[in-house]
């Protein structure tokens, strides 16, 4: 807007002035030279006209109204009539201003280019044509899209690419006719199989692209129709229904929309040596399944589990038996077998060597297998009619139809026993200890040498006596007597658990508590040798030896009531001196003759003592014990005492011997000692005379040999002495070196402490720093450094200065440019 008088318009420019006179705005177009009267005022412009190029639009909002012919209308006033509220589109013409109260909307816009496989969906927002306000329809490339004010554009839809395998599910938003002119109704769902780029209508909706099931010749998927439709093969399937679409039908298939894919199926594959048995198997000609059937399929063969089928215990091998292997079967149901008729509930056997593959009125209760025994090898076998247990023993044996194994039960104790002792053969397998016993093998015992053991028969009620050694194989109705016998010292009841009892020679050890006619209580530790005397070929004799169950409890408390009988009459001092005879008397008793008997029968069991050994003897009372321990100890050291006076004696003796022959020694030495003296004498006599003659030559040798000696001796000591200035020399060079040497290595040790001291102290100090650094902030530091600027230009800004400059006064300064 220009407030000049007179405007310049250019060419394709307007403006806009407004009459104060009469309050109406006209247009102005360029080229010309306005010249502005007083009464008029420019309120818009010079402004470049509308240009549109080809293939261009704009929208103008409050439209100038047009005649048939498209020119303006004016009204009485000769103002431009406008279409307030409303749009106009206007495209490729020749550049145009715009009049007062018209607008343009955004830019000046290419027309819309629609591709092929697009489209633009749109919504009629007034009534036109033959369409109604609200209505919806595209716009299908190619194309130039020409828009409308009465049209608004929704969106660009984008054609959907179905490839091969592949399909899209589509569903109506309302009740139209599709492409394929079949009527769909609002929410309907279908399927769109051909492949290539489908743009859907506007009254169609995605929901998703379905991938096809790709079969093969050992894959199928199973479907269940979701409500009753007709699939793609033309089959019309009832709401709820299964079926498989196997690779016979199609090579791929694109589920329908009514169709739910329940899963995959594997195809069930059969060698010539498998079967299976199919459960409610469905009827090939009605295609309806049996339910409570049962169909039998042998390989080879290659199919696949239909809905609602599934396998008995899946795919089995043909049962393939040996010379040693048999089948037991019973019949389900009635049926006949060749030439044998087989009622429910019958038992037979299938004997190899051969293959079999059971009918499905068969049922195969177990395999089993011939049973090899030893001699001392045995199974329990119980008939299931009748109820009888028997043993099977040495022979290979298979159980008939109406047999089976039985197991046999032991107590607890009996079993913890047969565990423990490695003469049993029942754990395990043959011959072995490790594991559980097998229930259903013979129970066998080896018998140790030189004992017995007792079986009892329950079914008989009869009890028998094996020796050993001997292998014990129990009957299904025998059982072991189990010995509770008295163990430890002193002995105490239900000690120790046996099978075997042993014959003997042994023997077992007591505490036996006694006192004697002077109240003095002793603890008697007695060991006994025993053994029994038994017949072994007769069976009373025999069966005695069992008769008392703790033989070892029974005969410690007899012995311990006779030594306690016989104790108790006499005194302390006199027990202990003749202990072991007392102790004898009372135990074995006296012959007619007042000898001491050899043995002590117990008639009941045949048990026979035959020695009696005293270990110890304490006393019980504490007092009694001190007073005897102190005898004891005086004794000892009486007899210590009485061995130290003899050995002092004997030393007394030896050291007088010692004494006597080195007296006899001492003069024999003197004697030899003034022979030698007289000896000397003479040989100084005959020494003074050759002196005497020879005195004369003697010294002239002897100063010559002087002479010879202090020169070499000079010689000698003028070589040590070079030697020992040599070797001192080097011993100070070498102490100089040693000496240079640690301190060096001192110095070096002080120079790397000092660097070490120093960079620790620079990283103490640089972690401090960084510390301190870090609990300030980086934003406090600037605010520090910043602080004192700041302060100064606050405080210039208070004096309400500019700028300064601060000199010493002896330098000039040129401040002539200082302006500019």
């Amino acid at each position: 807007m220009s407030n000049a008088a007179v405007i310049r318009i250019k060419p394709y420019h307007y403006i806009h002035v407004l009459d104060n006179n009469t309050n109406v705005t006209s247009v102005e177009v360029g080229p010309q030279t306005f010249t502005r009267m007083d009464h008029q005022t420019v309120t818009a412009g010079p402004n470049d006209m509308i240009m549109i190029p080809p293939r261009h639009y704009c929208i103008i909002q409050n439209p100038v109204v047009r005649d048939e012919e498209g020119d303006v209308i004016f009204d009485k006033n000769n103002q431009a009539v406008l279409r307030h509220g409303d749009e106009e589109i206007r495209f490729e013409q020749e550049p145009f201003a715009l009049f007062p109260g018209e607008k343009l909307y955004g830019k000046v816009a290419p027309l819309q280019v629609v591709a092929p496989n697009t489209a633009i969906r749109l919504r009629a927002i007034r009534d036109l044509d033959d369409k109604v306000a609200g209505d919806e329809w595209l716009f299908r490339g190619p194309g130039t899209y020409i828009p409308r004010v009465e049209v608004q554009v929704v969106e660009i839809v984008r054609a959907t690419i179905i490839k091969p395998n592949q399909a899209l599910r589509l569903r109506a938003r309302k009740e139209f006719v599709d492409a394929t002119e079949v009527v769909r109704q609002a929410g309907e769902e279908w399927i769109v199989r051909d492949a290539g780029a489908y743009l859907p209508d506007v009254n169609e909706e995605i929901r998703e692209t379905v991938a096809a099931y790709v079969l093969t010749e050992s894959k199928a998927i199973q479907l269940e129709a979701v409500q009753t439709f007709i699939d793609v093969f033309g089959v019309k399937r009832k709401a709820g229904e299964q079926w498989l679409v196997t690779f016979d039908d199609a090579e791929t298939h694109i589920p329908d929309v009514y169709e739910k894919v329940v899963g995959e199926v594997r195809v069930t594959t059969l060698n010539s040596r498998q079967y299976c048995v199919v459960l409610d198997y469905v009827n090939e000609k009605t295609g309806k399944p049996v339910l409570g059937g049962r169909q039998l399929r042998v390989g080879e063969r290659s199919f696949f589990l239909k809905p609602g089928e599934r396998l008995e215990n899946g795919i089995q091998a043909v049962h393939v038996l040996d010379s040693e292997e048999a089948l037991l079967l019973r019949a389900r149901e009635a049926y006949n077998d060749e030439d044998e008729s087989r009622l429910p509930g019958d038992r037979w056997m299938i004997y190899g060597p051969c293959d079999y593959v059971p009918p499905v009125q068969v049922e195969i209760v177990e395999k089993r297998r011939s049973i090899p025994l030893d001699e001392n090898e045995g199974i329990y076998v119980r008939d299931i009619k009748t109820g009888q247990v028997r043993d099977v023993t040495g022979e290979s044996y298979m159980l008939s139809p109406y047999e089976e194994l039985w197991e046999k039960d032991l107590p607890e104790v009996v079993e913890e026993l047969l565990g423990k002792d490695g003469r049993y053969q029942g754990l395990g397998q043959r011959g072995g200890r490790v594991g559980t016993r097998d229930r259903t093998r013979v129970v066998t015992y080896r018998t140790p040498h030189n004992s017995a053991i007792q079986i009892y028969d329950y079914k008989q009620k009869q009890a028998r006596v094996v020796f050993g050694p001997e292998l014990v194989m129990l009957g299904p109705e025998e059982q072991f007597t189990v010995l509770s016998l008295s163990g430890d010292v002193p002995k105490r009841p239900h000690q120790i658990k046996a099978l075997a009892l042993l014959l003997g020679p042994d023997f077992m050890t007591d505490v036996v508590v006694v006192e004697t006619s002077d109240h003095a209580r002793l603890s008697l530790k007695l060991s006994y040798n025993w053994h029994f005397d038994v017949d072994h070929e007769n069976l009373e004799s025999s069966e005695s030896i069992f008769n008392v169950p703790d033989f070892v409890g029974d005969s410690c408390k007899a012995i311990a009531s006779r030594v306690r009988g016989a104790v108790a009459a006499h005194s302390f001092d006199e027990f202990h001196k003749h202990s072991a005879r007392l102790i004898r008397e009372a135990v074995f008793g006296l012959t007619a003759e007042g000898k001491v008997k050899n043995r002590f029968h117990f008639p009941s069991n045949n048990l026979v003592i035959t020695n009696i050994d005293i270990q110890s003897v304490e006393p019980v009372d504490q007092r009694t014990r001190d007073a005897l321990q102190k005898s004891v100890q005086l004794a000892i050291e009486i007899t210590t005492k009485s061995q130290e006076a003899a050995a002092r004696h004997e030393a007394e003796r030896r050291e007088q011997e010692a004494r006597g022959r080195l007296e006899r020694q001492k003069i024999a030495d003197e004697a030899e000692a003034e022979r030698a003296k007289t000896e000397l004498l003479r040989l100084q006599a005959q020494s003074a005379a050759v002196e005497s003659t020879g005195q004369a030559s003697a010294e002239a040798r002897a100063r010559a040999e002087s002479s010879k000696i202090e020169g070499e001796a000079a010689v000698e000591q003028a070589d040590l002495a070079a030697q020992a200035e040599k070797i001192r020399a080097e011993a100070e060079l070498a102490q100089i070196k040693a000496k240079q040497e640690t301190e060096i290595g001192h110095q070096r040790s002080l120079n790397e402490l000092e660097i070490s001291r120093a960079r620790d102290l620079a990283d103490i100090e640089a972690i401090k720093f960084k510390s301190i650094v870090d609990a300030i902030g980086a934003d406090t530091l600037q605010s520090i450094a910043q602080a004192g600027p700041e302060m100064q230009a606050r405080l210039l800004q208070g004096l309400g200065l500019k700028s300064f400059l601060i000199t010493d006064g002896n330098s000039p300064i040129n401040l002539f440019n200082t302006a500019n």
